[in-house]
C-alpha cells in the first residue's frame, strides 16, 4: 500500500442517518493516525499526510509488538485523563518535538482507538465494505491489550442515540455514521453528528492572516463554496494552525469574494464552525483539525 494514505473524511449533519445498512461508532476526540507496520518498523501518519512517528513512541511501540506485517489501521491517538479524554493533552502529544516526546509518552500516555483496518498481511482492503473490514479488525485485535483498541460500532440507531448524548461527559465527540456496503476510499464519505456542537459544520481551511509562526485568522472554505476570513483565532488554534502552515510549505497571496487579503495554505486541515455564526459573517472557529 503507497504511503502516506489518503483518508476518509466525514460530512457533518444535524441528524444521525438511519435505515439498513448504517452503522455507527463513537466519535473519539484526539489526533487522527494511521498506524503501517511493515516488516521492519512502524510508521504514524497524521491526517494530512505527514509521518509523526516521533510523536507517539508508546502507540509505535505497542503497534511493534502485536501486528503482524503488512498491517495498516486508521483511527484516533487520545489521551484519557480524570475518566474524561484530554484533546488538549492529544494535541500536545502531536506537537511535541523528538527530544521531549519520550517524555511527554510517560506523562501522558496515548491509547490508539482503532476505527478500520486498511490492510493486513499487505493486503490491501480498501476496497472491502465496511462491514467485512470491521470483522477482519475485531479478529486481529481479539487478543491485543491496550493500547490498542477497536473503538464500539453498532447498527442500532438507538444505541448511537444513547452514546451520542450520555457519553459527552467523557469527552467523545460525538458519533460516525458509515454504510456496511462502502469501501475505504479518500473525501466524505461518512457523515458525523456531533453530540455538544449541533448546528456546527466543518469546513476546510484553505489560507491565514498574520506571519506564518503566529496565524491572527483562519481563511475557510464555506459549504457555498466562498472563502472567508474567521474572527481572531484563540492561541491553541493559531499554534496548531502555525504548525500545519510550516509543514505545509510557502503559499501565495489570495482574497476572498469581499477582497479582503490572505496567504493560502496546501489541504488536509479542517475548522468546526458554527453554521449560524458562518451565514451572519465573522465566525468563530470551535476546533481545528
Amino acid at each position: 500500500m503507497e504511503y502516506p494514505v489518503a483518508v476518509a473524511l466525514s460530512e457533518t449533519a444535524d441528524e444521525l442517518p438511519v435505515g439498513p445498512g448504517w452503522w455507527y461508532e463513537p466519535a473519539f476526540e484526539g489526533e487522527r493516525l494511521v498506524v503501517h507496520r511493515s516488516a521492519r518498523a512502524v510508521r504514524c501518519q497524521s491526517r494530512s499526510g505527514r509521518t509523526v512517528t516521533t510523536a507517539w513512541p508508546d502507540l509505535a511501540a505497542a503497534a511493534r509488538a502485536a501486528l503482524p506485517a503488512g498491517t495498516v489501521l486508521d483511527g484516533e491517538a487520545v489521551v484519557w485523563r480524570g475518566g474524561r479524554l484530554d484533546l488538549a493533552a492529544a494535541r500536545a502529544r502531536a506537537a511535541a518535538a523528538p527530544r521531549g516526546a519520550v517524555a511527554l509518552a510517560a506523562e501522558r500516555p496515548a491509547s490508539y482507538a482503532v476505527s478500520d483496518c486498511l490492510a493486513l498481511g499487505g493486503e490491501d482492503l480498501r476496497g472491502r465494505p465496511y462491514a467485512e473490514r470491521r470483522a477482519v479488525l475485531l479478529d486481529l485485535l481479539h487478543d491485543v491489550p491496550p493500547p490498542l483498541q477497536p473503538v464500539p460500532a453498532t447498527d442500532d440507531p438507538e444505541v448511537a442515540g444513547v452514546w451520542l448524548e450520555g457519553l459527552a461527559a467523557q469527552g467523545v465527540d460525538g458519533v460516525v455514521a458509515k454504510r456496511a456496503c462502502d469501501p475505504y476510499r479518500a473525501g466524505r464519505i461518512w457523515v458525523t453528528v456531533r453530540g455538544g456542537a449541533r448546528g456546527s459544520v466543518e469546513v476546510e481551511v484553505v489560507g491565514y492572516v498574520g506571519p506564518p509562526s503566529r496565524p491572527h485568522r483562519a481563511a475557510v472554505r464555506l459549504p457555498d463554496g466562498s472563502r472567508a476570513l474567521s474572527q481572531a483565532l484563540t492561541a491553541p488554534a493559531a499554534a496548531e494552525l502555525a504548525r500545519h502552515v510550516r509543514d505545509a510549505g510557502p503559499g501565495r497571496r489570495a482574497r476572498t469574494a469581499g477582497g479582503e487579503r490572505y496567504t493560502t495554505t496546501a489541504g488536509g486541515m479542517f475548522a468546526e464552525i458554527a453554521l449560524a455564526a458562518a451565514r451572519d459573517g465573522g465566525f468563530t472557529v470551535v476546533r481545528l483539525r
